[in-house]
This record gives structure tokens, C-alpha cells and sequence, in this order.
């Protein structure tokens, strides 16, 4: 029995805690706070409907760590879940690390005056968690999260050493929206508009964002929803995995992009909307993006409606007993389905069920230690275990596709 903190009430924070009411043997009392109250109303509303629990619901602003640290004061509770915004990451590591409360995310920190994101902010506090014998678990998502998981797994399971890891995430549904983003907007357009980068033979290499001339891309077929044009994309995962991944030569991801988004992105890109600097409107200052996220549709809305299936997996290529090895595993999840079950589309979906699942092996203890961790260093056994339970089956098999060189 135990207490948790979510900090944010976007699609991911109401999957999360939609997932934990699933499991009151475990989660004993749920507290949701945001920014915006009526978020956390819409949800409590929801998750009494549809779970039959109760919830409580608070305020606070994540970007100052005396209301963190007040509002855990407050509740005293086993773990702070962060699926607030990437930025906010810090702060909120510092409120618990003042209270001696352990802590997990989803996403690694990103400064918002620079689009930038990696986690040496993070890694720097590994010396403070330890010493006050707390827990920081980094990046427990899908991918960053299960992605490396999967990997951990094949090391563990299926290989003496990996030599190449391609991640591959599709999402092939369809939301109806001439331009929508899946999760916040304003992080996924800073994401996907920025340099790319992957690692190989010990080095970064970098290649031309997915919009401009010369980006890498390559037609993949995914199980069940086919062929679809997957961009080279740097995603935060690479980053740890080449530090955990013995033998590793070369990671890369890659995401599918359909034209009518890149388009619309290339155009919003071209007249500044996209911009993370402020301009002067009408004796205001404004930041572009803040703006277009104000005007696009909110990614908890897509729910309703929303066809298709996301394919989301890791391909590895590499060596067991002296025998080349190719193994694929592989989630596939139906929008349709995550929204009967808990009025969410697939992309939160599969972000806040392994959010709540790495929460549920913290609290029993299973996954333990003082210090940051990213999710490859903890045993991928317990965690495989439990993701088909509560909604994300996966699928291990040969490998026999092709991937670029």
C-alpha cells in the first residue's frame, strides 16, 4: 500500500493515473497536481466514473521547487511521478531530494530557452541521490522507457554481445485533424525540428532534421499496418543505451512521418511559428510556440474517433555463441481499444502504462537502488513480465527485414 504524487494532467498524467486506480492493492492513495485545476477536476471526474476510485486533486506551479516541496510536505508521499513538462524536471528533482522522496519521469530534461535536450542535467545528481539514499528513475515512457527495456532484455536474454540497435516507432492511426500533435506540442515540434543525431563506431553523427533536404529516411514494413516512411530522428534513448549496451557499434531511431504533417511543419517552420525566442506582438512579448501550441488541439482530445494502430519496437543485430543473431521485438497497440478502455489515444497510452508499472516495481521494492538510473540498468525481467497484464503485449522474433546501412 502506498501513496503516489503525479505532477501533470496532459493525456500521459490521465493515463498514469487512470492505471494506477487499476492497481489499489498497490496504490493506495492517488494525489494529481497541475498547473491548471481544471485539469486534474476533468480527471478525478473520469477516473471515478470509469475505475470507481477516488482521487485527490491540488495545484501547484512545477517550475518552483518551494510549492514542490510544500505540496510533498503536504502528502508525504512513496514517489513523485513527473509527467509534468520536460522542463520542469529539475525543480522538481530538487523539492525531492529536499524531502527524501523518491522520484521517476519520463523524459529527459530540456531548458526552454534552448531546444536542446540530454541527460547530463540530470546525471549530475546522481552523487546527491545517492548520498541522501533516494531513487531517481529516468525516462520510464514507452521509448525512452520500454525501448530500453527491450534492449536490456535481448542483452540479457538473447545475446553475449549486441552490435546494432535500430528503434522503430509508427504510429499508422489517423485522428482526423489536418495538424495535430500526439503529446505536448510544443515539445514534439522542438523535438522533431531540431538536427539529428545517432551513434556509431564511438562517435555522433549528425544528418539534416526530418523537414529539410537530406534527411535519412527509408520505406519500413511494420507488423500489421505495412510499409511507412520512417526519418532518422535523435531520440534520448541512444543516450544511455550506448553507455549500457556492451558491444554496441551503432543506435539509431527512427518515426514515422506522413507528408501532410511534414508539410504543414515545413510551412509553420518557414513563417516563424515555430520559433522559441520571444517577439514583441502588440507591445506583448510572445514566444511563437508557446502560441501555436495554444491554438492546436490539445493531444488529450484525440482520443475520441481516433483509428489505427501504433507498432513500436527494437530491431538488434548482433552475436550468441559465435552466431550472428537478428531478433525484433515489438508492441503493437490499437487507439480504438485504449480509448474504450480509458478514453485515451495510443500514444499516451503507452507512455503512462509503463509509467505506471516502473512506479509499481519502485514501490514494492523490486527495483531499488540510491542514485539516477535509466531503465536498462534495472533487471527488464519484472517489468516484461507485467506489460502484457495491463495493456502492452510484446512480440520477440527473428529478424529478417532490411534496414539501411
Amino acid at each position: 500500500m502506498a501513496k503516489v504524487l503525479i505532477i501533470g494532467a496532459g493525456g500521459v498524467g490521465a493515463v498514469v493515473v487512470h492505471k494506477c486506480a487499476q492497481v489499489p492493492d498497490v496504490f493506495s492513495e492517488i494525489i494529481l497536481a497541475s498547473r491548471t485545476l481544471s485539469k486534474c477536476e476533468k480527471i478525478k471526474k473520469a477516473v471515478k466514473e470509469i475505475e470507481g476510485v477516488d482521487i485527490k486533486i491540488e495545484t501547484v506551479d512545477a517550475d518552483k521547487v518551494p510549492e514542490m516541496v510544500a505540496l510533498i510536505k503536504k502528502h508525504k508521499p512513496n514517489l513523485v511521478i513527473n509527467v509534468a513538462l520536460p522542463y520542469q524536471d529539475l525543480t522538481i528533482m530538487d523539492a525531492c531530494l529536499e524531502t527524501g522522496v523518491n522520484y521517476l519521469d519520463t523524459a529527459n530534461y530540456e531548458p526552454p530557452d534552448v531546444a536542446h535536450f540530454e541527460y547530463s542535467w540530470q546525471w549530475a545528481y546522481q552523487d546527491k541521490f545517492k548520498q541522501k539514499g533516494i531513487m531517481a528513475l529516468l525516462g520510464c515512457g514507452f521509448d525512452p522507457g520500454v525501448s530500453n527495456v527491450y534492449c536490456a532484455y535481448a542483452q540479457k536474454h538473447y545475446y553475449d554481445s549486441i552490435k546494432t540497435i535500430d528503434v522503430l516507432d509508427c504510429n499508422a492511426g489517423s485522428h482526423g485533424k489536418a495538424f495535430a500533435t500526439n503529446f505536448n506540442p510544443e515539445i514534439n515540434i522542438r523535438e522533431i525540428t531540431q538536427v539529428v543525431r545517432h551513434w556509431e563506431k564511438g562517435k555522433w553523427i549528425e544528418t539534416p532534421a526530418i523537414i529539410e533536404e537530406g534527411s535519412v529516411h527509408f520505406m519500413f514494413d511494420y507488423p500489421e499496418v505495412g510499409l511507412k516512411d520512417s526519418y532518422l530522428l535523435y531520440h534520448e534513448e541512444e543516450e544511455s543505451l550506448v553507455k549500457n549496451i556492451k558491444g554496441l557499434q551503432r543506435i539509431r531511431f527512427w518515426m514515422t512521418f506522413g507528408q501532410q504533417y511534414l508539410t504543414h511543419l515545413k510551412v509553420l517552420q518557414n513563417v516563424g511559428m515555430t520559433r522559441i525566442d520571444e517577439v514583441e506582438y502588440e507591445g506583448k512579448k510572445v514566444v511563437p510556440i508557446k502560441f501555436l501550441k495554444s491554438v492546436l488541439p490539445e493531444p488529450a482530445s484525440l482520443g475520441e474517433g481516433y483509428s489505427g494502430k501504433t507498432v513500436i519496437g527494437c530491431v538488434f543485430d548482433g552475436e550468441k555463441g559465435g552466431q550472428r543473431v537478428r531478433k525484433y521485438i515489438y508492441n503493437i497497440c490499437d487507439h480504438a481499444e485504449c480509448y474504450k478502455e480509458i478514453r485515451a489515444q495510443a500514444i499516451s497510452y503507452t507512455t503512462g502504462v509503463p509509467t505506471m508499472i516502473g512506479a509499481m516495481l519502485m514501490l514494492k521494492g523490486i527495483w531499488k537502488g540510491a542514485g539516477v538510473f535509466n531503465m536498462e540498468q534495472m533487471d527488464p525481467d519484472p517489468m516484461m513480465d507485467l506489460l502484457g497484464k495491463y495493456g502492452l503485449p510484446w512480440i520477440v522474433k527473428d529478424f529478417n527485414g532490411i534496414l539501411p546501412e
